[in-house]
């Protein structure tokens, strides 16, 4: 190979890869709630205090599912004992420019009925996920937006 033939290379080698944003979890609510982070394994995360605590975990492609979950319940056992259960999905897609697939559904329930849940890009211009009564309004709740910044759900916002 000429050298001339070998600097465009090195060029594109040595070009960083886009950053990742976090999925990110935002505590507002008046009393502590539970996480796992669930894919191909599940990882209990514990308690997340009241008043603004907060929960990130870097956005990856999970090697088994594809997507991970974060599981958020009002009960510490709750992802064991059929409590409600708050789920905050996403999937790291490579395949369409580095975007993140997020949605927001539950399971066993409402356990945040009441409660303003928004699940939100750092980017303005991506779409959101807001249920004003911490209730799903009903049809499909996927949105998507790029990699490069965080995805927040935020709790009693």
């Amino acid at each position: 190979m000429q050298l001339k033939n070998l600097v465009p290379f090195l060029a594109a080698a040595a070009t960083p890869a886009a950053a990742v944003g976090k999925a990110t979890v935002v505590n507002n609510c008046a009393a502590e709630v539970y996480l796992w982070s669930v894919g191909g394994d599940v990882h209990n995360v514990g308690a997340l205090a009241l008043g603004g605590a907060s929960y990130a975990e870097p956005l990856t492609r999970d090697p088994v599912t594809g997507g991970r979950a974060i599981k958020v319940t009002r009960v510490k056992d709750g992802l064991y004992s059929n409590a409600p259960q708050l789920v905050f999905a996403y999937t790291l897609d490579a395949g369409t420019g580095g975007n993140v697939w997020y949605d927001l559904s539950t399971v066993f329930g409402d356990g945040f009925s009441g409660s303003k849940l928004v699940v939100a890009s750092q980017l303005a211009t991506c779409p959101a996920i807001v249920w004003g009564s911490g209730v799903s309004p009903g049809g499909s709740q996927v949105k998507a937006c790029t990699a490069e910044k965080d995805v927040i759900l935020t709790l009693c916002a």
